[in-house]
């Protein structure tokens, strides 16, 4: 029995190569793994070395490892830039018409893909329904299986691609035997999406009305999954001209009551920056999903990074409160995306989803920890005369939305008072900036009831592992590994020092896990007296393998 089985499939851009990966990921999701999906493309409509790793494993993971147990070759690129990764037991499996496996040394197996496709005139995309076909027969997984997986997913021409699969199966040889992980009586088969998918519908949990965005990666599956989800949901979802209308439009929702969120990336983000401001001054509340991407500038549009960490905790003229959370997979991305929407309600302030690509584009067994419910804001009572900026305890004023009768209802971006009436008087002025502030203090005592910072593996240890997003899942493992403590920080604004510095009781040496190259998290954390003793970097727009962690830790450890 394998308690762990990484498959790589590889081609150009148009072959399929996504939809591959996550139909093996769903092949083995039925026989009762653990899922994690990586994918990595070119910025390119075709062409390009594309291609997805699927771990499936006995235990929830987030990280792939280097070695695969079998390569899928849509074309020779994969061979030759993969074979790096084979091990002696791996085996390959190659489209023969296209593919040479002279070299390689362990077993393979080739499929006449082009062939059969033009046996059945099918089109050239079925090439990885056929080649998934082998995949099945080589790795001892039962014809039932694929059936149904594509019966299930397959939305058109499924009669021709059941042939096509069934063609391909028949032309293979049995190399290996998957067996079926027999879940345990806590273990239960779970929804496998991306972290995408687990934002949008955390958002829709919590009330979203409206999506608002301008697409750009690894942003842009958002907009697509909100589109499709829009009829069941009644959701309003809206591609405007560019990313300045996006924040601005959302604004216009929120203003008349409806809970909207926006997506982009950093490049896009930079464009909104006016509107976040518009949005601390006014008191609107906007949730932006902002997932990094490898910059400045365009930089790598299809690669992750995580260096806009201190840019959306600053972005904006002047001071206000927000709410940023970090998810490191699926199951996060899920809850605090709720969390995140309730947040920007209650305390009518942006709130932040700081993803990154390999979060948002990755594929999850998604392992839901807590469920979100939807939070009703404080709403004025219809009594007198509305004061849409009025002074309270914890700095949060009722809300009104248009129209109410004999009422004005003020939306201002100049300083003005309670009533939303510009002035220039210095008392007033200093008296709404404290207010403003007031409320960031009020949502930093609301998050004490969450579980803003999560410590993994050995507590007692002396040397823990600091991490934040889509870092979690090789971290919890190298930990793991190595016997340390993983200590993933959840919320960064308001930042959450006190539970930071009670994890960190009895541990002597922490050690950052970043994948930007000035350690931003650290430098965040040393704001706060907390000192990270070393650093361990990954900066060329590709994420930690688990066997990249274990090797600098190795080193750093000594």
């Amino acid at each position: 029995m394998m308690d762990d089985f990484s498959t790589l499939i590889g081609g150009i851009a148009g072959d399929g190569i996504n939809e591959a990966g996550v139909t093996v990921a769903r092949l083995f999701n039925r026989l009762g793994f653990r899922i994690f999906m990586y994918y990595d493309y070119p910025s390119l409509i075709r062409g390009g070395h594309n291609f997805s790793v699927v771990r499936a494993s006995k235990q929830n993971v987030g990280a792939c490892v280097d070695q695969i147990d079998v390569l899928i070759a849509l074309n020779q690129d994969t061979v030759e830039m993969h074979k790096w990764r084979l091990g002696d037991g791996s085996f390959v499996i190659y489209d023969a018409d296209r593919v040479k496996a002279d070299g390689i040394k362990q077993r393979s197996c080739g499929i006449p893909v082009t062939q059969i496709l033009k046996d059945e005139g099918a089109l050239p995309v079925m090439k990885n329904t056929c080649i998934l076909g082998g995949f099945c027969r080589v790795a001892g997984i039962e014809w039932s299986v694929l059936k149904d997986v594509l019966l299930k997913h397959i939305p058109k021409k499924v009669e021709q691609n059941l042939r096509v699969a069934r063609r391909g199966y028949d032309s293979a040889v049995e190399l290996c035997r998957v067996e079926r992980s027999t879940p345990s009586q806590d273990q239960v088969a779970l929804p496998v999406m991306t972290g995408n998918q687990a934002i949008c519908l955390g958002l829709i949990k919590a009330g979203l009305g409206a999506y608002v965005a301008y697409p750009m990666t690894p942003s842009s599956s958002l907009l697509d999954f909100m589109a499709r989800l829009a009829p069941d949901f009644g959701l309003k979802v809206v591609h405007p001209e560019n990313e300045i209308a996006v924040i601005l439009m959302a604004q216009g929702f929120a203003y008349a009551g409806i809970k909207a969120a926006v997506g982009t990336s950093g490049g896009g983000f930079c464009l909104m920056t006016e509107g976040v401001s518009l949005a601390g001054m006014a008191e609107n509340p906007v949730v932006i999903v902002v997932s990094q991407r490898t910059g400045p500038s365009t930089g790598l549009p299809t690669y992750t990074a995580q260096g806009d960490l201190h840019f959306v905790l600053n972005a904006g003229q002047g001071e206000f409160p927000r709410f940023v959370v970090s998810p490191g997979d699926a199951a996060d991305a899920y809850y605090w995306s709720g969390i995140a929407m309730n947040m920007a309600w209650k305390y009518q302030t942006p709130a932040f989803i700081l993803s990154d690509k390999v979060t948002s584009e990755s594929l999850y067994s998604l392992d839901a920890a807590g469920d979100v419910l939807e939070e009703e804001p404080s709403l004025w009572d219809g009594q007198g005369r509305y004061s849409r900026y009025s002074h309270t305890k914890t700095g949060v004023s009722a809300l009104a939305f248009p129209p109410q009768k004999g009422q004005v209802i003020k939306a201002d971006s100049y300083v003005h008072d309670e009533f939303g009436i510009t002035t220039e008087d210095p008392k007033i002025t200093k008296e709404m900036n404290d207010k403003r502030l007031k409320k960031g203090r009020s949502m930093a005592e609301d998050l004490d009831r969450y579980e803003t910072v999560k410590v993994f593996g050995e507590e007692t240890s002396k040397t823990a592992l600091l991490c934040w997003g889509s870092n979690k899942g090789v971290c919890i493992e190298a930990a793991r590994k190595f016997g340390l403590k993983a200590i993933q920080v959840l919320v960064l604004s308001p930042f959450p020092e006190a539970k930071l510095k009670h994890a960190l009781e009895g541990v002597h040496r922490l050690i950052a896990v970043e994948c930007n190259s000035t350690a931003q998290l650290a430098r965040l954390v040393g704001l706060y007296g907390i000192k990270t003793h070393d650093w361990i970097l990954k900066y060329d727009g590709r994420p930690f393998s688990l066997d990249d962690l274990q090797a600098n830790l190795g080193r750093v450890l000594g």
